[in-house]
């Protein structure tokens, strides 16, 4: 049953995106940033953990994901330094995710070799 939930819940998240890239005059960048405010935001409401409770890898598509791991940061950063945790939780919370995608994508960039197009 978690497998099917996982899913469903993923295929609506993407299929919501797709509407409004297609609908929308909306940049896919924006709607990155969008999904990014979104998890946050569900996490800050306490809704995100039920969410993924119920359709688990559905529900933590990376962008949602990373937007409540930045909640998350924040409000423990929040909780042991006060307001300077602000602006230190985020990049504490995501220091290995950012890292790691800085370290593969430079990698694939040796490897494939991209070229400008002209």
């Amino acid at each position: 049953m978690d497998y099917v939930n996982a899913f469903w819940v993923g295929g609506v998240i993407c299929a919501l995106v797709q509407i409004l890239m297609e609908k929308t005059k909306l940049l896919p960048g924006r709607i990155m940033v969008l999904l990014v405010c979104t998890g946050a935001f569900l996490g800050a409401i306490q809704i995100y953990e039920p969410f993924t409770e119920f359709a688990g890898a559905g529900a933590s598509v990376p962008l949602l994901g990373f937007g409540n791991v930045l909640w998350k940061g924040v409000k423990e950063a929040i909780d042991e330094f006060g307001f300077i945790g602000i602006f230190m939780g985020g990049f504490k919370a995501s220091a290995v995710g950012i890292s790691a995608a800085l370290v593969f994508g430079y990698l694939a960039s040796i490897i494939f070799q991209p070229k400008m197009k002209k």
